[in-house]
């Protein structure tokens, strides 16, 4: 099915309000958070770089930032390892509340103000009829919006609201239409999380199916798992790389739930991989969703580097020799890539049919 993303940052406005002040410019964050948080400390970090900017202790449900920034940045609020939602810190007082609604500086009114053009194009298609047109018809709305998203990354390719658009427009992208973006805006070199996102691609392009397993070693708390421990010994493994904050994670260990069911006497194993997590909210998901596959905690960026993985879940089927059978898959595609593989009697086709 077609998909219509939407952004809760961007807006049409930033195509006239973009222009960044130079000079050491005072801000005031206000950030409302669970009460659960009290006592905990929260970061303020760099979206881009993942650099700490500054920090507070949460009091009262509120962690209250204050400094200077000598140009706005993108940037996002870390409690316990948990990520709340992304704005541009720049001065001004801005507001935050725990619904990640933002108030406060200019660009952040002018993103309020722009959100109309977004929500227009998702009124339509909200609308559209669910009949035999619809595809058709979203598939044109699909392109209205990309052809938004690439006017205001022409307007704005100096400034970091293209940096923002750029980021989400090329999401989607494999290594050849992502270097085709890159030359169309080289100004986006400069920033590290587009350097990443390419050699994120390359290492994509290397772990696509057909390819032998890359290996990784882990330690968290002194015991060490190594991926080759459970892929590549005779016997089919789905590794499901998580993290405990992610919902879409959560929901896809459901699947996971069915496909462990299904193939409980099938020579298939899964194994869950932990990264961009806190080992102690893992391990409280594990036993709060009851997952009961081994784990790897801790890992980090480590797999997803290997493996260029920029979003989760990402679940991997390895075959017996560890060779890669399916990647990126979810939900009925997930499951029809396992039963393809177990028994290849399964017709191919209802693979991509469930995609």
């Amino acid at each position: 099915m077609i998909k219509l993303k939407y952004l809760p940052l961007l807006g049409a406005m930033f195509l006239t309000a973009c222009s960044a002040s130079a000079g050491n410019d005072t801000y005031n964050v206000k950030v409302n958070v669970p009460a659960s948080a009290n006592g905990q400390t929260a970061f303020l970090v760099n979206f881009d770089t993942s650099d700490k900017i500054d920090s507070a202790m949460v009091e009262n449900g509120v962690a209250l930032f204050k400094g200077t920034t000598d140009q706005p940045v993108v940037a996002r609020v870390i409690i316990n390892g948990n990520r709340m939602g992304n704005f541009i810190l720049e001065k001004g007082n801005i507001t935050v509340d725990r619904q990640g609604n933002v108030k406060g500086g200019e660009l952040n009114a002018s993103v309020d103000k722009a959100m109309s053009g977004i929500d227009r194009i998702m009124a339509k298609a909200q609308a559209l009829p669910q009949d035999s047109s619809y595809p058709a018809k979203m598939a044109i709305l699909q392109n209205e919006y990309n052809s938004y998203l690439d006017s205001v990354i022409a307007a704005n390719q100096d400034n970091v609201i293209g940096y923002i658009f750029f980021i989400d427009r090329a999401s989607d992208y494999d290594l050849d239409q992502y270097n085709k973006m890159l030359e169309l805006y080289p100004q986006m070199q400069k920033y590290t999380r587009t350097q990443k996102m390419l050699d994120a691609l390359k290492k994509k392009a290397m772990t696509q199916p057909g390819n032998k397993f890359v290996d990784f070693t882990i330690t968290n708390d002194s015991i060490s798992q190594s991926l080759s421990d459970y892929v590549g010994n005779g016997r089919y493994t789905l590794v499901d790389f998580w993290a405990s904050w992610c919902g879409p994670c959560i929901r896809e260990t459901k699947v996971l739930k069915r496909i462990r069911e299904e193939f409980k006497d099938q020579p298939l194993d899964i194994l869950g991989v932990a990264v961009w997590d806190e080992p102690a909210n893992t391990e409280a998901a594990i036993k709060r969703h009851d997952l009961p596959w081994p784990q790897i905690i801790n890992a980090q960026s480590v797999p997803t580097d290997l493996y260029g993985i920029s979003a989760i879940p990402c679940i991997i089927l390895f075959g017996p020799d560890g060779t890669i059978i399916s990647r990126d898959l979810q939900g009925e595609a997930l499951v029809e890539s396992v039963r393809a593989a177990i028994n290849p009697a399964t017709d191919p086709a209802a693979i991509h049919s469930a995609e």
